[in-house]
């Protein structure tokens, strides 16, 4: 596996590899992927490329985070077959459960491996999402991704579909084939739960409405306080514990946006009628643990350390750890012996708890995807 990357700002210099590449990863701020024909310029030189990225909440590069930049990572593989597929969201009517089954049924099925897939953060639902493609998959096959962030702004999320076109509103997965790719994921958090559990009493998909048969809105302005002037991106900083049934661990939710007229919340992933929610807050030594043991669990089983990492984590996490947000990517890439890192800060994130769970949306997770060719 030959792998090279670039940090990319407005004054650079053009971006030429070494090799060709046979996958681009790009990960950029948004304004800069729109306004500059970067991508563009890659998909003329490297027309044979399969590119996958979307726009952020912070690009990772290697132990660097930054702001303002585009991360391009291109990898050219020995051994390992890739494959594409995207979807526009206006073709299924903005279903995102549908999105996910024609995306896994866009993809050759023999020797398919793992997907990494890419979403709009805003207009899609995370959990539909997953639900649509988990279902179209055989067992065998995992799945991690991420959607996509604005900043703090939550104004317009974009994507980079296989052909280097930067989209809004669409999907796009990339296939990895073969028994070459030793392919390793974790996903983990590190916020405290506090308060009494609360019971979702009115709700519609990943809108919430009412709690203990009180407004929502209201409710949870009242836990912000002065703070809920800033909403929706002051709620990145109190998220909400989510559990459906006693079996079940809980899984994280942030707020996307409000409704202030039906004093709602919007979530990245459902929030079922019925289901128990809890406040969460933030502890910084407990959020970079979470980042380690992530690692550690990307780790897991695998014969040698990874060449190439995927890091998403969630733009709350960022917010949460200002100045110390490097430390979570340096004690990741500590665990895993320093390998090539590339990555983003999201508006959710795509995988399974362990290697026996299905996969799922979370938030405020670092989420973590390995490769090593054998």
């Amino acid at each position: 596996m030959q792998i090279e990357q670039f940090v990319y700002t407005d004054t650079s210099s053009p971006v030429s590899f070494t090799f060709s590449p046979q996958l681009l990863f790009i990960f950029g701020n948004r304004e800069l992927l729109e306004k500059n024909n970067l991508v563009g310029q890659l998909a003329e030189k490297y027309p044979e490329a399969i590119f996958s990225g979307c726009s952020t909440a912070g690009e990772i590069a290697n132990v660097s985070v930054k702001d303002h930049t585009i991360i391009i990572t291109g990898i050219l593989f020995e051994n390992t077959v890739v494959e594409s597929a995207k979807i526009a969201l206006d073709e299924i009517s903005f279903n995102s459960a549908e999105a996910g089954k024609q995306l896994v049924a866009k993809l050759s099925k023999e020797d398919l491996r793992h997907i990494f897939v890419v979403s709009d953060g805003l207009k899609v639902n995370g959990t539909d999402l997953v639900k649509g493609m988990t279902e179209a998959l055989g067992p065998d096959v995992t799945l991690t991704g991420g959607l996509a962030g604005d900043g703090s702004q939550f104004s317009r999320t974009v994507i980079i579909e296989p052909d280097g076109k930067v989209a809004t509103e669409s999907v796009a997965a990339i296939g990895f084939y073969g028994h070459n790719l030793s392919i390793g994921f974790g996903s983990r958090g590190g916020w405290d739960s506090f308060g009494l559990d609360r019971k979702v009493t009115r709700s519609k998909e990943n809108i919430l409405f009412e709690i203990d048969e009180e407004p929502a809105l209201d409710l949870y302005k009242s836990f912000l306080r002065d703070k809920a002037k800033d909403l929706p991106a002051s709620g990145l900083l109190f998220p909400l514990s989510m559990r459906d049934n006693e079996d079940r661990a809980p899984v994280v939710r942030t707020i996307l946006g409000i409704n202030e007229e039906e004093k709602s919340l919007t979530f990245a992933g459902d929030i079922p009628q019925g289901s128990f929610v809890r406040l969460m807050k933030a502890n910084n030594d407990r959020l970079i643990t979470g980042a380690e043991e992530a690692a550690h669990a990307a780790s897991e089983g695998l014969k040698n350390s990874p060449e190439f990492a995927l890091l998403v984590s969630c733009v709350g996490r960022k917010l949460v750890l200002k100045q110390m947000v490097e430390e979570e990517v340096e004690c990741v890439s500590e665990v895993l012996d320093e390998p090539v890192i590339a990555g983003f800060y999201s508006y959710g994130e795509l995988a399974p708890f362990n290697r026996n769970s299905l996969c799922e949306l979370h938030n405020q997770t670092m989420t973590i995807t390995t490769f090593r060719e054998n």
